[in-house]
């Protein structure tokens, strides 16, 4: 794929200033928004990340247009379980309800500062070796099974909001007891304090970084054009904070989502480590797995993990519901 200079230029001008505009908005007003606001603004981005892919398909073809699509939506349901994260973040510090939609923009943010660096990385170790496939696929099936094992043990809680990092920085620096709007730190008798915001958003930025470190070899197991990973990511990524307040507890009924995504990233993980047996001339042709089979694979997935999913809990209270996370 042939992307020129002025192209990326151009992809990223635009989704800056969608960005820029969205931070503008967010900084003057923060509030929660409504479900119309929420279901427009979700519907919009949806819309653009599929007029994107058909482009891509017209004008590069097929084959990188299903790259796209299968990298959008692997991304995309790796975005929904972010949520669960992200829910809980919120839940455990507190987060004034017309204060959520500031942090996870500024969440949002650092995500696609973080999966640029890692997609720069991942291109970079790609082109220096094959053999970096190995350690891609091995790392995805540890994190398919990773997924399983918390789905059952269901221990994660804490961890979202006390990892090594929140901690260190509740030690060393001191804070506020009350929030100061979307202010991070504020000046109280001349000395500079923290507010419960900053905390928020290390918390958020810490497990930002532990995303990108699944969902980059994940799409990169689907193309190997840093264009389609990079745009398929901020697509993924920019109705994400819209689509928190849209669903809602909506979203605690999708219990199979884990297991889906565990089976999406341990059949991306077994196609990496063949990818790269058969570059090594260990495994024949049979091996090199195409983008249709891994499409179909992951929409496939999806669907079914939607359905039971709903069919599980359809007559279920919230306690039960909270109970299955």
């Amino acid at each position: 794929m042939n992307v020129h200079l002025y192209t990326w230029l151009l992809t990223v001008g635009i989704m800056s200033a969608v960005l820029l505009f969205d931070v503008l908005v967010i900084g003057r007003r923060p509030h929660e928004p409504s479900m119309k606001e929420c279901g427009i603004f979700v519907g919009i981005f949806v819309g653009l990340a599929i007029l994107f892919g058909l482009g891509v398909w017209h004008f590069s073809g097929a084959q990188y247009g299903k790259e796209f699509f299968a990298g959008w939506l692997t991304e995309y349901s790796l975005s929904l379980d972010n949520l669960f994260i992200f829910i809980i973040i919120m839940a455990k510090m507190k987060v004034p309800r017309h204060l959520q939609q500031y942090a996870l923009l500024v969440g949002i943010i650092l995500a696609l500062v973080f999966r640029g660096i890692f997609i720069a990385l991942g291109k970079s170790m790609i082109e220096a070796a094959a053999w970096v496939f190995f350690i891609f696929g091995a790392y995805l099936l540890y994190t398919a099974f990773d997924l399983v094992k918390d789905y059952f043990q269901k221990d994660h809680d804490d961890e979202a909001t006390e990892n090594m990092l929140i901690r260190w920085v509740k030690r060393t620096f001191p804070f506020t007891d009350d929030w100061q709007g979307t202010k991070s730190s504020v000046k109280i008798n001349g000395k500079r304090f923290f507010t419960p915001m900053f905390l928020v958003i290390v918390a958020l930025g810490s497990t930002d970084i532990l995303f990108a470190l699944d969902s980059i070899p994940a799409i990169y197991g689907l193309t190997n054009e840093a264009y389609l990973v990079f745009t398929a990511n901020v697509f993924a990524l920019m109705g994400l904070r819209q689509l928190y307040f849209l669903l809602g507890g909506m979203l605690n009924k999708l219990i199979y989502l884990p297991i889906g995504l565990s089976i999406i990233l341990g059949f991306i993980g077994v196609k990496l480590v063949l990818h790269a047996a058969h570059h090594y001339h260990l495994v024949g042709d049979w091996a090199e797995l195409g983008i249709e089979l891994s499409l179909g694979v992951i929409v496939v997935t999806l669907l079914l993990t939607t359905v039971l999913s709903l069919m599980k809990t359809r007559n279920m209270t919230a306690e039960e519901l909270e109970a299955q996370h």
